[in-house]
């Protein structure tokens, strides 16, 4: 017995190793990359005085501080409220970008915003500036309403899609021709 606890401290002296192991550390990893903060599945409410103006829904949020933006993937749905709180307008996207500094929102991706009118807006890109709440983009948009369909190139509304302009309309169809 005396020689197996022998024997055995032996073991345990001989392959302890007061060296620290040390991980290995990825050189590559740009820290000033990662996100501060990360949420899925998250509710953001905007509101002014109290008031709500936009509830957002997002799939994947990433914040970045330094750079201050948010990045959004997965989706994004946008309901824009009335002064008196009534929804409005609906705008959702595959994936986004706020910009943190002006909180102009960026809307890419099999982009939509209906109102509540029934006016529908299509577009690969848009952008909802904070500053004077109003929907732009240079991009192609297609427009339907129950009266007619317009097709062009840049984009200017307010944030409830009732007073709008196309900048260049390539296509102009009336509702007859939509029946």
């Amino acid at each position: 017995m005396k020689y197996f606890l022998l024997l055995s401290f032996s073991f345990i002296f001989l392959f302890c190793n007061t060296q620290k192991v040390r991980p290995k550390i990825n050189s590559g990893l740009n820290v000033v990359e990662l996100p501060a903060q990360e949420s899925w599945n998250t509710t953001i409410s905007f509101t002014d005085s109290g008031k709500i103006q936009a509830i957002m829904k997002v799939g994947h949020l990433r914040m970045f501080s330094k750079r201050q933006e948010t990045l959004i993937d997965g989706y994004q749905h946008v309901d824009f409220y009335n002064p008196s709180e009534k929804k409005t307008t609906t705008l959702t996207s595959l994936r986004g970008r706020v910009d943190d500094a002006t909180k102009d929102l960026y809307a890419f991706e099999n982009v939509v915003a209906v109102n509540d009118s029934g006016m529908k807006l299509e577009s690969e890109m848009l952008m909802w500036r904070n500053k004077d709440q109003k929907i732009v983009t240079d991009k192609f948009v297609t427009i339907t309403t129950p009266t007619e369909k317009i097709q062009g190139y840049g984009f200017e509304s307010d944030q409830h899609l009732q007073n709008y302009k196309i900048y260049k309309i390539i296509y102009v169809t009336t509702s007859d021709s939509l029946r």
